[in-house]
């Protein structure tokens, strides 16, 4: 398929603009926290879905957007996914994580009970597409599955926290069982659950310092 080309949308900023919107954008993304307790308050459809739309602008190889997100609001589905994870988790929890995993899990407060994965209103279960399928049932390649998946769910996590909710990534080991509880088909393999919602009233996070810019960036 040749693709038709179009005179690029290039918003052009002064570079005092770009430095303030810059550093703004900073400010807003490092309030983000992980939340494990979640109000049950509803929230609109319509703001999960402009999330997902934004995941959906990601960048993928050769444009195959190998992704399918699939929003789940019902608390029966929910219900089973939840007993589905813990029966996972608590496997992992007594039997296949090693003491050093636990130990480093033990400050953040962790165990295998999930209760967040049927409080909160909606759960996105982000699925990477190992191979595309024409109408005719015909395979077709993607490429950089992994890559690609992963920086959409990056920009559905930046897009959910910019319109005010709080999320919380989650991946129950292993997670063959969701594609399984929703009924996709064998092409799609569980990448990823995010948790979404309001926190709590006086819900509390871990007091965690991030590493400095000179830790995590070399100049050269």
């Amino acid at each position: 398929m040749n693709y038709p080309f179009e005179p690029l949308e290039f918003v052009k900023y002064t570079p005092e603009q770009m430095l303030e919107r810059s550093t703004a954008y900073y400010d807003e993304m490092a309030r983000r926290r992980s939340v494990r307790h979640y109000s049950d308050r509803a929230v609109d459809r319509a703001i999960v879905e402009n999330a997902i739309r934004t995941a959906g602008t990601a960048p993928s190889g050769a444009h195959k957007q190998p992704w399918h997100f699939a929003l789940v609001g019902g608390l029966e589905v929910k219900r089973k996914i939840r007993e589905a994870a813990e029966a996972e988790e608590r496997e992992s929890y007594e039997n296949r994580m090693p003491q050093t995993w636990l130990d480093d899990l033990a400050p953040l407060g962790t165990d295998w009970h999930k209760p967040f994965l049927t409080t909160c209103p909606w759960l996105v279960v982000i699925l990477a597409k190992t191979y595309g399928l024409e109408e005719s049932g015909e395979k077709r390649k993607n490429y950089y599955v992994q890559e690609s998946v992963g920086i959409a769910v990056g920009m559905l996590l930046a897009a959910l926290h910019h319109a005010g909710l709080a999320t919380l990534t989650h991946t129950p080991s292993p997670m063959g069982f969701l594609p399984e509880a929703l009924g996709r088909p064998g092409n799609e393999r569980a990448y990823m659950l995010v948790a979404l919602g309001y926190p709590e009233e006086g819900c509390e996070v871990p007091q965690l310092e991030r590493l400095p810019l000179e830790s995590i960036m070399t100049s050269y």
